[in-house]
């Protein structure tokens, strides 16, 4: 049976499908047909349409959601359409975990592109990690998960991950205190996709921490490349 999950739900639930194949809707599966702009407003960020286009394409048999605080406003209304108009198998869950696993990884030497795999994977192998941690990162990656994974490329081996991502190795992604967590010795970009309303942390979260606000939907820009890349060698994160 093809089971769908989307954020972070409980380690419990997942538990529950562990011998089914879980799918991360969040994820980028592949080329599949695009039917959001058909349902969706065109200011929806492109996570939300990826989960939609994926749940619509995969048409799994059910879909473990995560609607609290963790995942946002949008995700739990994306649920309710899911259910109601197409008929879908939901599952809701609300992760209010605080008994927290670490951020072994987000903290880790690894290349940032390999942590974000590491992380993201982990909602299905549950693996705890041992990894040597960076003393001296060079630079602070703050973010949620990137529809655009090039932009990894552009940051330091070493980067430490910051923000929800960095709740979501934690397993608490509904912990705020955590995701406004931020170091003034790194310079730090603070990433959102266009639409997203995390945007309101990571740009005030800039300016206190006097980093890079960034947000993009969707694919890199050129501009927003050189942006991130003036910034980290400005700030002598690279070389």
């Amino acid at each position: 049976m093809k089971v769908g999950f989307v954020g972070c739900p409980p380690h419990d639930i997942m538990r529950e499908y562990e011998s089914e194949e879980l799918i991360d809707l969040d994820n980028d599966l592949g080329r599949v047909e695009e039917k959001s702009d058909l349902y969706l407003p065109k200011i929806s960020c492109s996570v939300i349409k990826r989960v939609f286009n994926n749940a619509l394409a995969i048409k799994p048999q059910k879909i473990i959601f995560d609607v609290g605080e963790g995942k946002c406003d949008s995700g739990r209304f994306l649920s309710w359409i899911l259910k109601e108009h197409f008929n879908m198998d939901i599952i809701e869950t609300r992760n209010q975990n605080r008994r927290g696993r670490g951020t072994v990884i987000c903290d880790s030497r690894l290349p940032l592109k390999r942590k974000f795999e590491l992380i993201l994977n982990n909602v299905i192998e549950n693996r705890d990690f041992k990894l040597e941690r960076e003393p001296h990162p060079k630079a602070g990656f703050w973010s949620v998960p990137c529809w655009d994974s090039r932009i990894f490329d552009l940051f330091p081996d070493g980067t430490t991950i910051l923000g929800w991502t960095r709740c979501f190795e934690n397993g608490t992604p509904d912990d705020l205190e955590l995701e406004c967590y931020a170091r003034e010795d790194i310079p730090t970009v603070f990433y959102a996709q266009t639409f997203c309303s995390k945007n309101l942390l990571a740009k005030n979260l800039a300016r206190v921490y006097r980093g890079l606000y960034v947000d993009c939907d969707g694919m890199l820009t050129a501009s927003v490349e050189a942006k991130i890349e003036a910034f980290l060698y400005l700030r002598g994160a690279v070389r």
